[in-house]
């Protein structure tokens, strides 16, 4: 799935191509633990609750998007096991968690309040998810967004 170039069968919809890599629940929510720092396979098996064979297609599925990638490591009188990281690709998949989490915030709410609170690192202010213009750097109301179709299908 990492590629420089998509091949001749692949979607053209960047949403479906996206959704490929990243369409399953649990993807998503395997991403969430290693953006939270769980890197080893037991930790993110324990936090999720998910079956071993079911994680590890949902990791295979990632590595080799490129999304995440594995890292060998060896405790001491133990063997080497694969623990898993965030490629650049999947760090910037931290404006998806926030848009989720910023949706699911005002349409899904819990009636104690959010789980989670997204802020700025260096000031702690909370800031949101947006459409943010190329030209002027101001954020632009979704409602003045279309998105245009550039190719055919």
């Amino acid at each position: 799935m990492a590629r420089a170039g998509a091949a001749s069968d692949d979607p053209v919809c960047s949403i479906e191509r996206s959704l490929l890599v990243l369409g399953e629940r649990w993807s998503l929510l395997v991403l969430r633990e290693i953006n939270r720092g769980k890197h080893r396979f037991a930790e993110i098996q324990t936090s999720l609750g998910i079956a071993p064979n079911l994680l590890s297609t949902r990791l295979k599925t990632l590595v080799d998007a490129g999304v995440v990638r594995k890292r060998t490591y060896q405790e001491p009188g133990s063997r080497h096991r694969d623990s898993y990281h965030l490629t650049e690709a999947g760090q910037e998949l931290q404006v998806i968690f926030g848009a989720l989490q910023q949706w699911g915030d005002r349409h899904c709410p819990r009636p104690s309040g959010p789980s989670a609170a997204r802020r700025e690192r260096t000031t702690g202010k909370p800031v949101h998810v947006g459409f943010i213009s190329n030209e002027t750097g101001r954020e632009i109301p979704h409602t003045d967004v279309v998105f245009e179709l550039t190719l055919d299908r």
